[in-house]
């Protein structure tokens, strides 16, 4: 990847300077050691009153008897058929939320490492975007508190150790499709010569979901509505717009030099049915 597809760091901290945030103040905001919410779970940008609320945002999830919810069962049926090929294993790796191995979802979309060693900034903008766009799918979640489609078949998920949680808690919305197309936007806002590669992996990462057969396919489109509308209100963080410039930066310099992905991506695009990058 040629460097002069991305803009140098200083530019990007004009840019930065247009958005009305100077480069020293800019830099001076980004919190040295975010606050967490729980251990290794780093605190969101916004506060839980400023999330998107999911509830007045979406539609109710489909009626049990109506022709849709019929049609979800086909589908998800279809789904727990695909267990054990390369795309239901790919599903369960996409189902790991925990950090570090979170960070590596995109990697071989950019084919370049997104760790703490290598891009921090870019490393806690996904942490803490994370929680941002997994919290505002909570508000629908907990009052429809739909049922899943591995409970409602008495089947087996891509992750079976994650069960008895997910049992408990409701399905409409999917958080991590929220979260998944959050970062799809996000990366594909950092880096816009891979901006459609990077949508599509979003959405297959959000399908994921349906595939595992831990969500219906409707709880993941809500998903990703619910993820548009946490990246939109983080748009107004200031200290998020600073670590977005930092962490766009960051990830120019990491492709400039063409630092490899360091994964299996070839198993991964055919996985998805794509060529290998």
């Amino acid at each position: 990847m040629n460097q002069s597809t991305f803009a140098p760091t200083h530019v990007l901290w004009a840019v930065v300077c247009l958005m009305g945030v100077s480069a020293s103040h800019g830099q001076s905001i980004i919190p040295v050691n975010p606050p967490e919410i729980r251990p290794g779970v780093l605190a969101g940008y916004l506060p839980r009153a400023q999330l998107p609320n999911s509830l007045r945002l979406l539609p109710p999830p489909p009626a049990p008897g109506s022709a849709q919810q019929a049609a979800e069962e086909a589908s998800s049926k279809a789904a727990l058929a695909q267990a054990g090929s390369a795309r239901w294993q790919l599903a369960a790796q996409d189902a790991v939320l925990k950090f570090p191995a979170a960070a590596n979802v995109f990697s071989c979309t950019l084919n370049a490492p997104i760790s703490e060693k290598e891009t921090p900034q870019l490393y806690t903008l996904l942490r803490r975007s994370y929680v941002d766009a997994g919290l505002s799918s909570y508000a629908a979640k907990d009052h429809y508190a739909r049922v899943r489609p591995f409970v409602a078949f008495k089947a087996a998920s891509c992750t079976p150790e994650d069960e008895p949680g997910l049992a408990k808690d409701g399905s409409y919305p999917s958080g991590h499709a929220a979260i998944g197309w959050a970062w799809g936007l996000l990366l594909a806002e950092m880096a816009p010569t891979k901006a459609q590669a990077l949508l599509e992996r979003g959405k297959a990462y959000a399908q994921s979901r349906q595939i595992c057969a831990v969500h219906w396919q409707s709880d993941v489109d809500a998903g990703q509505l619910v993820g548009s509308a946490a990246v939109a209100r983080l748009h107004a963080d200031t200290v998020f717009k600073a670590q977005l410039l930092a962490a766009q930066a960051e990830l120019a310099e990491v492709m400039g030099r063409g630092a490899n992905a360091g994964l299996d991506c070839a198993k991964e695009a055919a996985a998805l049915g794509l060529n290998a990058p």
